[in-house]
């Protein structure tokens, strides 16, 4: 897989939020015709079609912000094109919302943005905190669900709340099923990118294409039946540990009874930490759900030297060991992938392997085909 250009770093990101747009390399946010803001997707003058609504915070669509056009739609089978900006608000996709596509229009998620900023343990208006699911600066819930090009950010920083607990800061959480992400950044630092599901009896399929997760602790995680193809997973820098391990990039905690969990395919995991700092993850074992079998698969994918060789996986605790979990590995590549350790590293034999396809855990859903995959 040809190496992309390194995407912006979300601390970067953060660092210059006061100038959001210079630091995205963002146009001043001057209003302009809406053919140029929403490129090749028509405008509310030239509307593709009557289901395509047009978002721009300067002013030049149907909408301002994503929530509001969200809002706006009623029924299934609608698209959204959102102009290049910063979106700074939270997202909720519900239920009846289905079939929903949101697409960043000049085709560049760096140019799209959508943002907020909530922990775990921030305060909510009316009392309480808003815990780790409404901490999410997007929530999707509604089946059928597809997005290109698209940022997804959370910019919540421990280092300015040191009175929080609650450090938990999620990008985006994703419960529908047949939930597709093509080209899509998802930057946060612990718990980024939730795919999880409804209900511990839905088995809902998600499919992550060319996209790129950064973030430190679990910033991967959840019960979803979730493919990850050509994905590039980085792992933070920290400064505020004395040692190692700094995280952990995947936590699934799938249900029991599914037999598929995470997979990871022809992808790759960089770090800005030094040597073994990361474990590449740990099975997450919800108190709600304590027969979950957390599964994860990762083959085929090139492991830098930030994950840890002799030990990559460990306990989230103790009383579920991840060796009774179903976690794998498969013709990985990289300083990371070194077998030092054997029974560290448990692999899949050939015949195991031609099971754990996107084929095979996606069914009849086949999202990588189509004009924009």
């Amino acid at each position: 897989m040809a190496a992309p250009q390194l995407p912006l770093s979300r601390r970067s990101f953060v660092v210059a939020s006061t100038g959001a747009a210079l630091a995205l390399g963002l146009a001043a946010p001057a209003r302009a015709t809406g053919r140029t803001r929403f490129g090749r997707y028509g405008s509310p003058s030239r509307r593709l079609t009557e289901q395509t609504l047009y978002v721009d915070a300067a002013g030049t669509g149907d909408f301002t912000s994503v929530q509001a056009a969200v809002t706006a739609v009623s029924g299934t089978g609608f698209t959204l094109v959102v102009a290049p900006g910063v979106y700074r608000e939270t997202v909720a996709v519900t239920a009846t919302r289905t079939e929903l596509t949101l697409i960043g229009a000049s085709e560049n998620p760096r140019d799209v943005v959508i943002v907020h900023d909530n922990a775990a343990g921030t305060p909510k208006p009316g009392g309480g905190t808003y815990g780790t699911t409404g901490s999410a600066t997007t929530l999707v819930q509604a089946a059928g669900f597809t997005a290109r090009w698209i940022t997804f950010a959370n910019d919540w920083l421990r280092a300015d709340h040191p009175d929080i607990a609650g450090t938990q800061a999620v990008a985006i959480k994703v419960q529908g099923d047949r939930s597709a992400f093509h080209h899509c950044r998802f930057l946060g630092h612990q718990d980024t990118l939730y795919a999880d599901s409804m209900s511990r009896e839905a088995y809902a399929r998600q499919y992550f294409a060319h996209c790129y997760v950064e973030g430190d602790v679990d910033f991967v995680f959840g019960r979803a039946t979730a493919v990850y193809e050509r994905c590039h997973f980085r792992t933070l820098d920290r400064t505020d540990l004395a040692g190692t391990p700094y995280g952990f990039v995947l936590a699934p905690s799938t249900v029991g009874t599914n037999p598929r969990g995470y997979l990871v395919t022809d992808s790759r995991v960089t770090s800005e930490a030094p040597a073994a700092a990361y474990k590449l993850a740990r099975p997450w074992v919800p108190s709600s759900d304590t027969t979950a079998r957390p599964m994860l698969t990762v083959r085929d994918t090139h492991l830098g030297p930030g994950i840890d060789a002799v030990a990559p996986y460990t306990n989230m605790s103790d009383t579920y060991p991840w060796q009774s979990q179903r976690f794998a590995e498969y013709r990985n590549t990289g300083p990371g992938a070194r077998i030092l350790v054997a029974e560290n590293r448990p692999q899949l034999t050939a015949t195991e392997a031609e099971s754990a396809t996107r084929e095979a855990y996606l069914g009849d859903w086949t999202p990588w085909r189509g004009r924009w995959c």
